[in-house]
C-alpha cells in the first residue's frame, strides 16, 4: 500500500474524480481529509468510503476561502497526526463557450475559482508541508483541454485557467521544492464519469443511440481505444501523492489513452 501511513488531503470529494481521489487514497493505506462545500453529500459519500469513520475526515470548506481550508488542513493533523499530501480536484468546469462568445464576468469567475482557488488550496498546506520532515506533495488536477481544445465543447475560459494552472505548477515547484514539496499536475482527457455521462446521454439522446456507443466514438481517436474513467485518473493522482513520486515534481501527466502524445 503507497500510502500507507500518511495522510492526503483530498479537495472537491464530489460523486466523480474526487471521489475515486479518496477512495484510491484509503485503498492504498492512507488517511484522508475529505473537502468539499456540499457538507451533507460529502458526509454521505464519506459514510459510504468509510462506514467506521475511522480513516476518514469530513471537512466543509470552499477553495475560494483559504480560511476553511486552513481550518480542514488543522483537523486532519489533529486527527491523523499530519499531513502529507493534497490532491485537488475542486473546480469550475461547467462553462462552455467560445473567445468570441464568452462574457467577460464568468471569464474573470471561472479564471478566478480554477487558478486562484488552485493558490488558497497550496497555500493553505504549506506551512504544514513545510514543517514536515519528509516535505509534502501537491497533486494538481489539470486538464488537456489546456494543450488540445476541444472542438465538441467550446471551453476558452477552462482551457485557459487549466493553462495558466500548469505554469503556475512549474513556479510552485521551483519555489517550494527547497522545503521538500513537490507539485505535480495530472491532465485527464474525457474521463467516463458523471460529467461525461451526462454528455453522452444527451448526445445519445439526440442521436437515438446509447450513451455507452457516445462514448465508444469518442475513444476511437485514444491509441488504447477505450475511455479512461475517473478511477483511472485517480491512480496516477495517488502515485504522485506516494513517496514513490518522491523525486518527480513539476511535472505534467496526461492520462489520455493515447489521444495524443506530450513533447
Amino acid at each position: 500500500m503507497i500510502l500507507e501511513n500518511s495522510t492526503v488531503m483530498v479537495v472537491g470529494v464530489g460523486p466523480g474524480l474526487g471521489r475515486s481521489c479518496a477512495a484510491a487514497a484509503l485503498r492504498d493505506g492512507a488517511n484522508v481529509v475529505a473537502v468539499a462545500r456540499n457538507l451533507e453529500r460529502l458526509t454521505a459519500t464519506a459514510g459510504e468510503l468509510d462506514a467506521s469513520g475511522e480513516r476518514i475526515l469530513v471537512a466543509g470548506a470552499d477553495m475560494m476561502d483559504r480560511a476553511s481550508l486552513e481550518t480542514a488542513v488543522s483537523g486532519g493533523v489533529e486527527r491523523f497526526g499530519g499531513l502529507d499530501a493534497v490532491i485537488n480536484v475542486a473546480a469550475m468546469d461547467a462553462t462552455v463557450g467560445t473567445f468570441a462568445d464568452l462574457d467577460d464576468d464568468e471569464l474573470r469567475k471561472v479564471l478566478e475559482i480554477n487558478a486562484l482557488g488552485a493558490v488558497n488550496v497550496v497555500r493553505s498546506v504549506t506551512p504544514t508541508f513545510s514543517a514536515n520532515e519528509r516535505g509534502g506533495s501537491v497533486v494538481l488536477i489539470g486538464s488537456q483541454a489546456s494543450l488540445k481544445p476541444v472542438p465538441a465543447i467550446p471551453q476558452f475560459a477552462y482551457s485557459a485557467a487549466k493553462s495558466a494552472l500548469l505554469s503556475m505548477a512549474r513556479n510552485m515547484a521551483a519555489e517550494l521544492g527547497p522545503q521538500g514539496i513537490r507539485v505535480n499536475t495530472v491532465l485527464p482527457t474525457w474521463m467516463w464519469g458523471p460529467n461525461v455521462k451526462m454528455f453522452c446521454e444527451w448526445q445519445a439522446s439526440e442521436r437515438g443511440i446509447t450513451a455507452e456507443e457516445v462514448r465508444d466514438e469518442i475513444a476511437q481517436g485514444m491509441s488504447l481505444g477505450v475511455m479512461p474513467t475517473d478511477a483511472d485518473v485517480a491512480e496516477a493522482a495517488v502515485f504522485f501523492a506516494s513517496d514513490r513520486a518522491r523525486m518527480i515534481t513539476g511535472q505534467r501527466l496526461l492520462v489520455n489513452a493515447g489521444e495524443f502524445y506530450d513533447t
